[in-house]
């Protein structure tokens, strides 16, 4: 048993579903394949997405998205696609033999495909972390929750010296920053100390031990010394999930990100990217405008006018 889509939408967060809203309502058949993944999951609250002026929680929108898509049509099933493969008219997707595709075949085809496939944050080893992140103790994304660290004493844990431009990107929210290391012998350039320095932001040398929950806050044990902060934020670097893309042929930048045109078009004829897989600002606005431009794309594609 075959069947074929006009869009395959590989990833259902944000990006991933919007741009099966937009397939859908253009009427064309979409089926969303969705691991279940979504890093807007763990968002306790988000405060940065216009329209919701108390903030929602990840989970929350995620849910009105996926209805939004069942509404007009869309499907959406709970599946990982294993592999991606070019064939004539567009592609075939083969996903995991576990889960329930319920009437569709473990082969799917589609004449375009939009991956919205994201990335994850390397997390920090720490116990209740899921909790941190709750209370807003351990952040990721200073773009998204600065403006909820304002004026607290706040921590930058980092492997490399890219922590040094995530302190630094802070201070305008907080003068009460320190630098954390995992580990000894992290290369920081001269001028990034001396711009760490004239900012007040202290850069503490010796590796961080333990990092723990206290009483809402978190506990670093480094150098023999506690230091407890409000929240500390995680510069561990971030995991794309770039593979498929890849396989197929997309051109990836330096850092693992897919490129794509200005309708987030890849080199690979057909293949569309949207969201934290594509180059581009990791947040969700930035993801659905981009998932918006690449359905409207696919949509003139399909019917032979791009």
């Amino acid at each position: 048993m075959t069947q074929r889509f006009d869009a395959l939408v590989v990833g259902g967060g944000p990006a991933g579903l919007a741009g099966a809203l937009y397939l859908a309502r253009f009427r064309r058949s979409v089926l969303v394949v969705d691991a279940g993944n979504s890093r807007a999951s763990w968002i306790p609250r988000s405060h940065n997405i216009a329209g919701f002026a108390g903030g929602i929680a990840g989970d929350r929108l995620l849910e009105v998205m996926r209805q939004q898509v069942l509404d007009v049509g869309g499907r959406i099933v709970k599946a990982r696609v294993e592999t991606l493969q070019a064939e004539e008219g567009g592609f075939v997707a083969q996903v995991d033999a576990t889960s329930a595709l319920h009437d569709l075949h473990d082969r799917i085809h589609a004449r375009t495909v939009l991956l919205a496939t994201g990335a994850l944050d390397v997390e920090p080893s720490m116990p209740d972390l899921d909790q941190a992140l709750d209370r807003g103790a351990l952040r990721y994304c200073p773009v998204c929750d600065g403006y909820e660290a304002a004026g607290q004493q706040v921590g930058v844990l980092c492997n490399s010296a890219a922590g040094a431009t995530e302190a630094l990107y802070l201070r305008h929210f907080t003068p009460h920053l320190q630098v954390f290391v995992t580990s000894a012998g992290i290369d920081f350039a001269p001028e990034q100390l001396a711009q760490l320095a004239a900012a007040g932001i202290r850069l503490n040398a010796e590796p961080v031990q333990r990092l723990r929950l206290a009483d809402g806050k978190v506990q670093l044990t480094h150098g023999g010394r506690r230091t407890t902060c409000d929240s500390v934020y995680s510069a561990l670097g971030i995991e794309v999930h770039s593979q498929l893309a890849a396989t197929l042929g997309a051109e990836l930048d330096a850092d693992g990100y897919v490129t794509t045109d200005r309708h987030q078009h890849t080199r690979v004829d057909g293949l569309f990217c949207a969201g934290d897989v594509a180059k581009g600002l990791n947040q969700i606005s930035v993801g659905i405008g981009a998932a918006a431009l690449a359905a409207s794309a696919m949509h003139l594609r399909l019917a032979g006018r791009r």
